[in-house]
């Protein structure tokens, strides 16, 4: 008869039962409440009895608890399939993505799951499924974004000088042209809705094709748009076309949605309506312009793309009043939502 194993003796059995109590793993609790008999001077059999196993199974749990304490009373993860992907792989996979395909080499130009797994086979020889691979890039935090808008001309040394100098500029503004005044930065520009409307995605059972209607007639309008992300407001107006005068009448309405008192820093693009010498600009506010080819720093941009998404895309205009209609609706649904602009046009460099 072989001799049983003795239990570590830093640990009794009041202490074991402590713990016992205290841990929220049923089996551990288990086997901590048989050691603890073990510790009063009990038999194993009696051990092997509370725990509802055999003998050798308690002196598995002897030999776990001498080299780990309580902990080896826990059951460890199951290791599972070994991983297909390896750390090279995995890094090779992220720098591809980050980099995206180029469309001569890789014949696309945006990576679908099945392009990066027609990749890894060619490069590797690895067969991986659209799950697998999906939960990969899933877990470094890699997900289906929408991008923003970037010119591809845009000059980054350009964009990067700007926001340097923007808070500068805000001051020299506060100290000449706002006598003091409170300052709110707002940004403007202008969006076409017309019958050629947007499809955009939307639910549907996998392995069908959704259909959404189009129209192909031309009739359309403008929604000029400026919010004031600071303070979650905006001014609009829908107008036939962009010209100095139209802007002459946004700039109006803008001005009197400028707080009492305060001076508006309004921050829009260069077109020729914008930067107008004809343009008739209000007292309380004074046009910045933006870098050239640079929409992403304007998040008026990133109103469009809300406001096409979620109100405007996947209609048929039947009439010009009938845009009209839905732009005013559109526009006046965000203005009811402060906090809408607010999360889309908070600016780190122009909000500090």
């Amino acid at each position: 008869m072989s001799i049983p194993v003795a239990l570590r003796p830093d640990y009794d059995a009041v202490r074991l039962r402590q713990l016992a109590r205290r841990s929220k793993d049923a089996p551990q609790t288990r086997r901590l409440l048989a050691l603890a008999v073990i510790y009063e001077g009990g038999s194993r059999t009696q051990a092997a009895e509370i725990g509802g196993v055999g003998l050798q199974t308690v002196r598995d749990w002897v030999l776990r608890f001498n080299a780990h304490g309580p902990d080896g009373l826990l059951d460890g993860k199951a290791p599972g399939q070994p991983s297909i992907l390896s750390h090279e792989h995995r890094l090779r996979l992220s720098e591809m993505i980050e980099a995206g395909p180029i469309p001569a080499v890789h014949g696309v130009v945006r990576w679908r799951l099945a392009d990066l797994m027609r990749w890894l086979w060619d490069e590797y020889r690895i067969r991986i499924s659209k799950q697998t691979l999906s939960r990969e890039l899933r877990a470094p935090n890699f997900r289906k974004l929408s991008a923003r808008p970037r010119h591809h001309e845009k000059s980054e040394a350009a964009v990067a000088v700007f926001k340097k100098n923007f808070p500068a500029r805000l001051e020299e503004i506060a100290k000449d042209k706002a006598d003091g005044r409170p300052i709110e930065i707002w940004f403007a520009d202008e969006a076409r809705i017309g019958q050629k409307n947007k499809i955009t995605r939307r639910w549907a059972k996998r392995g069908t094709r959704p259909s959404a209607s189009r129209d192909l007639r031309t009739a359309s309008a403008y929604i000029f748009g400026a919010i004031c992300p600071a303070q979650g407001k905006g001014a609009g107006l829908v107008l036939p076309r962009c010209t100095t005068e139209a802007m002459a009448l946004h700039l109006a309405e803008i001005s009197q949605a400028v707080a009492a008192g305060a001076h508006a820093v309004l921050l829009l693009d260069q077109a020729g309506w914008h930067v107008s010498t004809r343009l008739k600009v209000p007292s309380n506010i004074t046009l910045v312009p933006l870098p050239a080819k640079a929409p992403e720093l304007n998040p008026v941009e990133n109103i469009w793309q809300f406001m096409r998404e979620n109100w405007i895309s996947n209609r048929i205009f039947t009439s010009y009043t009938d845009i009209l209609d839905h732009c005013c609706a559109a526009w006046n649904k965000l203005i009811d939502q402060p906090w809408t602009i607010m999360s889309i046009g908070l600016r780190e460099w122009a909000h500090q």
